[in-house]
């Protein structure tokens, strides 16, 4: 038996990673020192692993920025509008990397990032490949080889971790007509032959594939595909131990296909879908080895020994020990590094301390396991892993009947707004009397260096609270005054006062915990710590309302409301695992109701409830979709249809693909949504567009995710191909998420070009009208 980690979290325990980045970005390091801190860390990762009795142990799922743009860049997958990047000669291939991630606006070159999106139903982002009719492949980064060779020279054999090459097709768009991304197929495989070669030269014994797509609905032209690239990776290599890796739902149908293929161990979320090993254990070979992911990659819960203990011996019931591996269910990249570096007693409390497990300890969870599974193992680990767990269940702390009373007592006028969008518009138009394409920003100005000493000084108590407060409403005013100057229609406070916009909330409501060093990536140097929701959630107190209205004192214009919707920050946190999602949903919606209808009675006209997350929330099988967004839009619309027909809710999406779930985000009956749309083009516009949307949208027209500045014109024009497909009427401008992490400067330079476009927007339409 053998014990198998699928990928470990690469920013580091201390967040050295983004620091590191971060600073060469800024030009405050250079790469040698870049690439130092990104050997220490795949360094301590291997060691640790290798400390915990981990027998394979990956590389290559170490990453600067993005693990799907480090196999675009190996397999030369490089859009063509960077090849003048490549084409000058004193940039290397470090920098064509980040600006394929971020953009790039230097030496009169201004060029736009690559696409972002969600990593399946995580918070993860990743970089979407882009590909063209017939496109060709070559082997251009070594990452993979180099990274094998510096642990094999270390001592340490790893386990080379490849997103594998049907599912990497599969992650990406067609940037060309006629032609279907997976028809790539025959000419993507040659580069993973000739890198197969390259590692199996050095002796390397196990490779990984993550074929996530496994768990996914798939065509028939998609099963051949992977049927082919297996069969042919078997005839060039008989020999090398392949596995291929799934996760996040079940094989279901796909089993038959899975059990099939030519590899030597086939990997198992048995954490997402249990069920699935019944099946599997029906049709697998006498050859393949199985990898039973029983530990929870994606929350921070300990494991329930027993419980997997229970999935080990139905295997080995059925297949010997030796062709069995011992998981997490999925890489350790979604979880928080170390839980022993949490040490403060009254950030988290030590009961609820006990119930929790971060990567560092999942790797001993799986170690323990693999121990416990040995006939006549000794089990004072299994005896204290079953105390804690029944510790968590007759916890006091979980259980308040009042908000399950709150809960249950939900009807369906509370999930409603009085009167349809239309009746509301009227009342709106005429209280907020706003211009054609009015101008609004997502909500977060951004937290400079000051910003964040404050907030550290505070905790720390060398501020009082008045003097942090203090110094927070300068800031607010400040950003107030300047929105007001440059002609911004709907202002925002800035947000000066919050660390996260999950976290913020989460700190302020009962039934969240939070640790200090919890950090998980979400996209390249971008790290959150999700709050933890451990018992019934409530809202003791109003959380926003005082920031607000003070925002909206200095001003006449509207200041909105800023909240975060019920989903989003069910997605975004480490979530309960005692009960259904959907009540802890409910949950948190009454606690946002409660919110939101506080700020209209504190005078605030615009409140906006983000829901970036409602998306990625959707089951992986389309089967089970409307099951979740059933509660899912229901869960926004309690939060939201406590106010009058006058008060305008808002609501914002990122990174999101609609066209599948289009009637549902009309359902949620927001009277204005603002979405990503300036990476793609305004492509995402055109499921609206088709669909008729009949409420008010706000087109992001610049991405805030890379430091470029776009210029008026661009802006102007990707509001006309917005105007093209939706009537001018409908339209809002706006960047396409919030700026909290950009700097003043080109925040300025390009929220000021957002509003020029604006007022050149309005004058072509009255131009047109006098005409």
């Amino acid at each position: 038996m053998l014990t198998n980690i699928l990928g470990y979290p690469r920013i580091g325990s201390q967040r050295e990673l983004k620091k590191a980045c971060e600073l060469y970005w800024s030009g405050k390091s250079t790469f040698k020192n870049l690439f130092q801190v990104g050997r220490n860390l795949r360094q301590q990762n291997w060691q640790l692993q290798k400390d915990a009795g981990i027998d394979l142990i990956p590389c290559n799922d170490f990453s600067f920025y993005d693990h799907v743009l480090d196999m675009s860049l190996m397999v030369s997958a490089i859009p063509e509008r960077y090849h003048e990047v490549i084409l000058n000669k004193s940039n290397t291939e470090t920098d064509l990397y980040f600006a394929m991630a971020r953009g790039y606006q230097k030496e009169g070159l201004d060029i736009t990032a690559m696409e972002m999106t969600k990593w399946f139903d995580t918070n993860y982002h990743y970089i979407v490949p882009e590909f063209q009719k017939d496109q060709q492949f070559r082997m251009l980064s070594t990452k993979v080889i180099d990274e094998f060779y510096e642990a094999k020279q270390l001592g340490i054999l790893t386990k080379p971790v490849l997103i594998g090459p049907v599912s990497y097709l599969l992650l990406g768009k067609e940037k060309s007509e006629g032609f279907h991304r997976i028809d790539l197929i025959k000419n993507l495989l040659p580069v993973y032959i000739e890198l197969l070669k390259r590692l199996d030269s050095l002796n390397v014994q196990w490779v990984q594939f993550d074929e996530p797509f496994l768990a996914l609905d798939l065509s028939e032209k998609e099963k051949q595909a992977f049927t082919y690239v297996y069969s042919e990776i078997r005839k060039e290599f008989p020999t090398l131990k392949t596995i291929v890796a799934t996760y996040f739902d079940g094989l279901r149908d796909n089993v038959k296909l899975a059990t099939s293929l030519p590899v030597c161990a086939l990997h198992l979320d048995l954490v997402r879908n249990p069920a699935q090993l019944d099946d599997v254990l029906e049709n697998i070979s006498d050859k393949m080895t199985l990898s039973l992911g029983v530990v929870d990659g994606r929350n921070i819960w300990i494991n329930d020994y027993a419980k997997s203990l229970t999935l080990i011996e139905k295997a080995t019931a059925r297949i010997t020990a030796d062709r069995i591996m011992i998981a997490p269910s999925c890489s350790l990249i979604h979880s928080p590094c170390d839980l022993t570096l949490e040490t403060n007693d009254t950030v988290l409390l030590p009961e609820i301390k006990r119930w929790m497990a971060f990567a560092r300890q999942k790797l001993h969870e799986v170690s323990t396991l693999k121990q416990l599974a040995t006939p006549g193992a000794a089990s004072p680990a299994l005896q204290e892993n079953q105390q804690a767990l029944e510790n968590r269940k007759t916890s006091t702390r979980i259980h308040h009947n009042d908000v399950k009373r709150r809960v249950a007592a939900i009807t369906d006028a509370d999930a409603r707004r009085t009167n349809p969008f239309a009746t509301r518009r009227k009342k709106q138009t005429a209280s907020l009397k706003l211009p054609l394409y009015p101008t609004t920003t997502i909500g977060s100005f951004p937290q400079t260096a000051d910003v964040r000493n404050w907030r550290a000084q505070w905790k720390k108590g060398e501020l009082t609270q008045t003097q942090y407060d203090d110094l927070l409403k300068a800031e607010t005013k400040k950003t107030v005054y300047w929105q007001e100057d440059i002609g911004i229609d709907v202002l925002v406070h800035g947000e000066f006062e919050r660390n996260d916009m999950v976290e913020y909330f989460g700190e302020q409501l009962d039934g969240y915990t939070f640790s200090k060093n919890g950090w998980v990536q979400s996209y390249g140097s971008r790290c959150v710590k999700p709050p933890i929701v451990f018992g019934d959630v409530s809202r003791p107190k109003p959380m926003t309302v005082a920031w607000t209205k003070y925002a909206q004192s200095l001003t006449p214009k509207p200041v909105k409301g800023m909240l975060t919707g019920p989903v989003t920050i069910l997605q975004w946190s480490f979530v309960r695992d005692d009960q259904p999602r959907s009540e802890t949903a409910f949950q948190i919606a009454l606690a946002i109701r409660d919110e939101v209808v506080d700020l209209e009675r504190a005078g605030i006209k615009v409140i906006q409830i983000d829901e970036p997350a409602i998306r990625e929330g959707l089951p992986l099988r389309r089967a089970e979709w409307q099951q979740y967004l059933q509660w899912a839009v229901k869960a926004f619309r309690i939060s939201a249809s406590g106010v009058r027909d006058e008060t305008q809710i808002h609501t914002h999406m990122c990174y999101s693909e609609f066209n599948d779930i289009i009637q549902n985000i009309a359902d949620m009956d927001a009277d204005v949504i603002t979405i990503e749309c300036s990476r793609s083009q305004m492509e995402l516009l055109d499921a609206f567009a088709d669909f008729n949307y009949p409420n008010e949208i706000g087109p992001g027209v610049y991405d805030i995710h890379s430091p470029r500045v776009p210029s008026r014109e661009e802006m102007v024009s990707l509001m006309r191909k917005a105007s093209a497909v939706v009537p001018a009427e409908q339209l809002w401008v706006n960047p396409d998420c919030g700026l909290k992490t950009r700097h003043w400067d080109e925040t300025k330079r390009a929220l000021i070009e957002m509003v020029e476009a604006a007022k050149e927007l309005r004058a072509a339409v009255n131009a047109s009208t006098i005409a």
